[in-house]
């Protein structure tokens, strides 16, 4: 009954491998995952960090690792993802109905507005140059969402992916949950709140409405953070890639 609990309900853990969502996520960080707020019928919101299974082979060549025998039994009991999962972890730029679009070298826009994006790596510019998607134009469907890495030269998200079935988005039905915490190393520990530049008027006239229905639920799913973040000093790999 506690497995089913945890799995269903409350926080996974899952830590950082590699740099695409610098400076915001170093390797080796444990961020903890809220699996809660879905359940009382939220859906990602624009600006947030969230996991989601790989939609379609985003992963493909990518190395698995062997799990221990300790990652085995955390997985069983819901506190580590399962060792077979394939999960990444990105940033939601774009939701259903969003226009997402870059040009040149930014800023980025969605639905005309451009945004202000202070968490884009250093050196980075929020678009990137290249024909292989750096730009972009495009319009998510109702049920997807459209991801992008914080180190926008470094992380292959939905914009090198719009040849696949679902054109580089992301449906919401694959998404775990939305990363809150992070909590380890102590000297990272954090929040991971929504930027402001999401906020901005007349990007969504239903985001303020929206933000007020999930305050309430995250703050339950936090409550269930603090006695999982005692294990934190243990390690699952979130497929990142580059």
């Amino acid at each position: 009954m506690l497995a089913l609990l945890i799995k269903t309900f409350l926080v996974q853990a899952f830590s950082i491998p590699s740099d695409s969502m610098q400076n915001t996520l170093q390797q080796g960080d444990r961020v903890l995952v809220d699996k809660l707020t879905p359940w009382f019928g939220s859906e990602p919101e624009r600006g947030e960090v969230v996991v989601f299974h790989d939609p379609d082979d985003w992963l493909a060549g990518e190395p698995t690792t062997e799990p221990n025998a300790l990652q085995t039994f955390l997985s069983w009991i819901g506190l580590m993802p399962s060792p077979s999962e394939k999960d990444l972890i990105k940033r939601v730029v774009g939701v259903g109905g969003d226009t997402v679009e870059c040009r040149n070298t930014g800023p980025l826009r969605v639905n005309g507005k451009a945004l202000n994006e202070p968490y884009v790596y250093p050196g980075n510019t929020p678009c990137s140059m290249d024909d292989q998607g750096g730009q972009f134009k495009v319009k998510v469907p109702e049920g997807y969402i459209w991801v992008m890495g914080d180190h926008r030269q470094n992380s292959r998200d939905s914009r090198y992916n719009q040849s696949d079935r679902h054109s580089g988005m992301v449906p919401v039905k694959e998404v775990v949950g939305r990363a809150v915490v992070i909590a380890w190393p102590v000297t990272r520990w954090s929040t991971l709140p929504v930027p402001p530049t999401f906020d901005q008027p007349g990007l969504d006239e239903q985001a303020s409405a929206a933000a007020a229905l999930t305050v309430a639920p995250q703050g339950l799913a936090l409550v269930g953070v603090v006695p999982v973040a005692l294990w934190r000093r243990r390690r699952i790999t979130v497929a990142n890639t580059r």
